[in-house]
């Protein structure tokens, strides 16, 4: 297993082709740092997705298709502008790349269609810290399993903590709090996000020759196809509503918490551990329920509340030990 110390001397190794990634000289610190933003990036997304259901008609499908699309948009002037290598790429097996790929574009795709559902159904404050809750435990048995991750004593405890705030947001609240049918869209959407997460450490520690930005253009590309079947069935155009309000919240969801956001997280993921960085994007659920409470009108009950504390408590526990390794 690796520890603290060896991931960051990893990171500062060239990758196998020679030349430096993203991640080449990403430290520790820098890497929680990108996670940081991202988490707290995406918890305006659920907000902004709300507004979308009640101002512009649009259904889940159809918003994730957007999102995919724009933000590959966005990516691309970045990509094609950016400073070319300057040693040529060692060639990677082309199986493990497009297992890459396809992966992290499904996962995606899969994470942010159905945490769309989810907050259509249950709500933006439930509907995320279920989301992020589960994802942790997803992601450390993934680790385990697939990655050869030891948890540790801190993941171990970073974990309960995410399973004891899932438990009392869900068996501690009033019947028609927290919908049943959410919950399972938020765990499918836990899912799809443990998938990425260890694809993006699984790049990190055996190489493809894709850096952060490379894939996750890719990752949106092939989310963008696959998501366009289904958007075309549910709809691709608001069906009345604020044609206005709807469009400029998604292009802001395309370039602050999509083409901006995905690229330090795959960044930041890639030194650190997987279940390391899911516990760290448990930020994502704080952010979303302070905006849930000031500006959609929702309700935090002490259930709801007492499992966003500890969600939040093994955040700092995880990112402390981490940090002192």
């Amino acid at each position: 297993m690796q520890t603290s110390q060896d991931l960051a001397v990893d990171a500062e190794a060239p990758d196998r082709g020679g030349n430096r990634s993203l991640t080449g000289s990403l430290s520790l610190r820098r890497g929680f740092a990108f996670l940081a933003f991202a988490g707290l990036a995406w918890g305006t997304t659920g907000a902004a997705v709300e507004v979308i259901y009640r101002a512009g008609g649009l259904g889940p499908m159809a918003i994730s298709f957007w999102r995919f699309l724009a933000g590959a948009v966005l990516l691309l002037p970045a990509r094609a502008l950016r400073p070319s290598r300057k040693a040529p790429r060692a060639p990677q097996p082309a199986g493990r790349r497009v297992l890459l790929l396809m992966g992290t574009g499904a996962g995606l795709a899969v994470f942010q269609t159905a945490y769309f559902a989810a907050v259509r159904d249950t709500g933006l404050a439930v509907g995320t810290i279920v989301t992020l809750g589960a994802a942790p435990v997803f992601t450390a048995a993934g680790g385990r399993l697939f990655l050869g991750e030891r948890i540790g004593r801190a993941g171990v405890l970073a974990v309960a903590g995410a399973l004891a705030g899932l438990t009392v947001l869900v068996l501690g609240n009033q019947p028609g709090v927290v919908h049943l049918g959410g919950v399972g869209m938020a765990l499918l959407s836990a899912a799809g996000y443990a998938v990425s997460n260890l694809l993006g450490r699984w790049t990190g520690r055996h190489g493809t020759g894709e850096d952060a930005l490379t894939l996750t253009l890719w990752s949106f590309l092939i989310g963008t196809a696959l998501m366009l079947p289904p958007a075309l069935y549910e709809g691709l155009l608001p069906q009345g509503g604020n044609f206005t309000e709807a469009a400029l919240l998604m292009l802001y969801i395309a370039a602050v918490t999509t083409a901006l956001a995905y690229p330090l997280y795959f960044a930041g993921v890639a030194v650190l551990r997987a279940a390391t960085a899911s516990v760290m994007m448990l930020l994502e659920p704080v952010s979303a329920a302070v905006l849930a409470v000031l500006f959609l009108g929702e309700q935090l009950t002490t259930a709801t509340v007492a499992g966003t504390v500890i969600l939040l408590g093994a955040v700092a526990a995880l990112a402390l030990a981490e940090s002192r390794g």
